[in-house]
Parts: C-alpha cells; structure tokens; sequence
C-alpha cells in the first residue's frame, strides 16, 4: 500500500531518511511515496513465493539468489529507488554506487498486486525495471484471486505475457526454467474470489 508522492527532495536525503525510516518509501525524480503495511494476504503471498524461488534456485543448484522485500532496487534511468515484493539476481549481486543497499541487476521481478499499486505495478513501474539491462521477467501476482501474469522479455523491445488462472494449474518462470503450483503460491491465503 502507498500514500502519494506529496514532497520533492534529492536523492541523497532520500537515502539518509531511508536509513532512519521506521516505514520503506520509494523515490521517483524527486518524489517520495511512502509505503504502508499490505494487507496478510500480500504479506503471505510474498512469502509463500519468495519461498518457492529460493527452493527451486536451490534444487537447480542455481548461481542466482532470491532476494524479498526488504531490499530495493535502484534504477538508474528512471531516477528511482523500489522495493519489489521480490527479485532473483543471477550471479554476482550489484549494488547502486551511491548506495551500497541497493540492487540494480535483478533478472527477475516479483510484485503482488493490490488496489493501491496494481496500476503502477503494470504501467510506469514495469517500464521502469525495463531499463534494468539484466531484467528478463516480471511476475505480477493478483492477492485477491488466483491470477498470476507473467512477462518475458523475448527481445530487446518484445515482450511476451503468459497468465495463469486457478489454483489447480503451474506458473512456469522461463528465467529459473521452473514450473511453480498455484496453490503453493496461494497457500494460506484466505478469502479468494473466484477469478473469472
């Protein structure tokens, strides 16, 4: 959940508020937008599937890392700092170099899906993670129904989108090559609507 950019401010005091904030915001050109605690399904959903890539990273013996919400990513063409619901890095993980705590070659992305965020989530911060040179795939996950988007870079500019619908079927991550049941994904997640 977010509350709306209301105050412009420079990227370093962004950084050194970041470090004494009792609540994660992001920064965008200036703007801060604070986040707010989601709701427990987002919080269980987030879980659940950042559980399930460090598995499958870890049964592939896999040089990659499952990173969850906690870190953020910088972007540099965007002028941005995000925190994504979870990411995977392939290799060695790469720090911003004004920012020690922030990743900036993560392959795969993870957001979960509210009311406040999924608009932003598809548009302008899809868009953004596209400049990420290492981004390869964006999850997009629905917490209010049995949903999953997935969107693979196919090419430099085309990307190709897969949605998953329903707990008796498989999320297949093209980066990871691995296939993720929906109801591992939903697992505990109570008040499901259904998705159609």
């Amino acid at each position: 959940m977010q509350e709306s950019m209301n105050e412009k401010i420079s990227m370093e005091t962004y950084l050194a508020r970041e470090e004494q904030a009792e609540y994660k915001s992001e920064y965008e050109r200036g703007r801060v937008r604070a986040m707010r605690g989601g709701s427990v399904n987002h919080g269980i959903i987030g879980n659940n599937v950042n559980g399930e890539l460090r598995t499958a990273i870890g049964d592939k013996n896999l040089d990659y890392v499952a990173i969850n919400s906690e870190v953020r990513v910088f972007i540099e063409a965007a002028d941005a700092y995000v925190y994504p619901d979870g990411m995977v890095i392939c290799g060695e993980v790469e720090t911003a170099a004004q920012d020690e705590h922030s990743v900036v070659n993560p392959i795969l992305v993870v957001e979960v899906l509210s009311k406040s965020t999924g608009s932003r989530d598809r548009g302008d911060k899809f868009h953004m993670y596209c400049s990420l040179p290492a981004f390869r795939e964006y999850v997009l996950i629905d917490q209010y129904k049995p949903v999953v988007d997935v969107l693979y870079r196919e090419e430099p500019t085309c990307w190709k989108m897969v949605t998953t619908i329903g707990l008796d079927k498989s999320v297949y991550l093209q980066t990871l090559d691995v296939s993720i049941p929906m109801a591992d994904i939903y697992r505990k997640v109570s008040g499901l609507q259904a998705p159609l």
